[in-house]
């Protein structure tokens, strides 16, 4: 099922067997007919097979999407449960217990949806996978469906167990700016400004995917390093940028950067009110940190990310769509 499910940890060439799962240096790059051979080959698919259109009538697709339903569902009660749970025992430097278990649960929920659906769980993998050209537009959107379908199913669950006097304080582990709290002269709002929680949140969506998602993405260093070192590895990056957000800010009221849109969107559906103020922000800063990684694969040297070679390539859709209209 794994090859239907649309792993986003595609191979896109194996390597030959003198070369090993080594990174090639540039002396043996492809030479310009080559790429020029490989570039009329991406001038042959058609739009619907850039956008992988029939993806949205195959039922392994909505099948793996179920994984990615799932694994968002739990994902957002555990995390979630770990922020309150953290905050509320009463130990030093709750921030930096928060990271490690948020490090742990990350890994171990990418080695249990990975071999279903790619282990995404996470609109920010899916929409970048995209642009990369590893899955088609069309799966990112019912994968990015999906998470946040079991981004409001954790967080119903979630809201099921707790007290009413924990989900108004801690607004369902949800992601926020801001938070009103009493002053001298009446109720005041404390918190972050806006252009400080959007480029926080555009930066750390940047090093989440350039530190750890990168080497999932990069089927050479994957295959040499390993799935459970390289989940474990993103699992830990994502903790460090958990600490980093919630900590260099040090507002009241900011509940650190979102780095999973769908997370977001759970606890905002269900408990509502103040969630929404700014929730843009938890959608652009990722999509921004998205296109900007996309920009750096194409930039760095081709014999380092083949992604010329996907057909499903942000700009392979783009030059589809310009060739319809000339």
């Amino acid at each position: 099922m794994a090859a239907d499910a649309g792993n986003v940890y595609v191979n896109m060439e194996e390597e030959s067997h003198a070369a090993g799962n080594r990174i090639q240096p540039m002396s043996i790059a492809p030479a310009p007919a080559q790429w020029t051979a490989d570039e009329k080959k991406q001038s042959s698919f058609s739009l619907s097979e850039r956008l992988g259109l029939d993806e949205f009538l195959s039922l392994n697709v909505w099948r793996a999407s179920v994984g990615e339903l799932l694994g968002s569902a739990v994902l957002v009660f555990m995390i979630d449960t770990i922020v309150i749970s953290t905050i509320e025992t009463d130990v030093k430097m709750p921030n930096l217990i928060l990271s490690i278990l948020v490090a742990i649960i990350i890994a171990i929920l990418l080695l249990a949806v990975h071999p279903v659906s790619g282990g995404h769980i996470n609109p920010i993998i899916s929409f970048s996978a995209a642009l990369v050209g590893l899955i088609s537009m069309s799966r990112a959107i019912i994968y990015i469906i999906a998470q946040c379908a079991g981004g409001v199913l954790g967080a119903l669950a979630l809201k099921a167990v707790v007290s009413s006097n924990i989900e108004r304080t801690f607004s369902l582990g949800g992601c926020t700016l801001t938070v009103i709290a009493p002053g001298p002269q009446g109720p005041v709002t404390i918190g972050l400004e806006t252009a400080q929680a959007f480029w926080l949140e555009v930066f750390c969506s940047f090093v989440f995917l350039f530190a750890s998602v990168w080497m999932a993405y990069d089927h050479r260093q994957r295959n040499s390093i390993g799935l459970i070192p390289v989940f474990s590895i993103i699992g830990i990056v994502l903790g460090l940028l958990v600490f980093v957000s919630t900590t260099v800010t040090a507002t009241k009221g900011y509940a650190g950067a979102g780095m999973n849109p769908a997370r977001c969107f759970g606890a905002a559906v269900v408990r509502g009110g103040h969630l929404w103020e700014e929730h843009w922000i938890f959608w652009a800063g990722p999509a921004v940190a998205c296109f900007a990684f996309y920009v750096y694969t194409r930039i760095i040297p081709n014999n380092h990310f083949h992604a010329e070679g996907f057909k499903h390539d942000f700009f392979g859709i783009l030059r589809t769509i310009s060739r319809l209209e000339r």
